[in-house]
């Protein structure tokens, strides 16, 4: 009964009261990342859920898009920025997940999603 019913309610109030009272440190969030990384601030990333089920994670982004003359990305420590080493110590980074939990794709108890590659692992 826990599993089917009470973990997924517990886990829809539980997000939706994070996403209400930090709503204004999300809008916040949301116009500084739009501001300093020049656009969109959210990164989104392919992780396998339940049942490898693939979902889409959301992230506020910490690092710019910058590319090198041959149009590949720059290595992390280059692309990263003051505003993104700021958000990942404070962890505001993670904000976002909040709206996965509240959709479905994440709960708050249970295995973080890995990365695709590490499915066969």
């Amino acid at each position: 009964m826990y599993k089917k019913f009470l973990k997924r309610c517990l886990d829809l109030l539980l997000s939706l009261l994070v996403l209400t009272l930090l709503s204004p440190v999300f809008l916040v969030m949301i116009l500084l990342g739009a501001i300093l990384m020049g656009g969109n601030p959210f990164y989104t990333q392919a992780r396998p859920g339940k049942n490898g089920e693939i979902f889409r994670l959301i992230k506020f982004r910490s690092m710019t898009t910058r590319k090198d003359a041959e149009g590949k990305l720059l290595p992390d420590a280059q692309r990263v920025t003051g505003y993104g080493r700021f958000i990942r110590a404070a962890s505001l980074d993670e904000l976002p997940e909040f709206l996965n939990i509240f959709i479905g794709d994440m709960a708050f108890i249970g295995p973080r999603p890995l990365l695709e590659e590490y499915l066969p692992y």
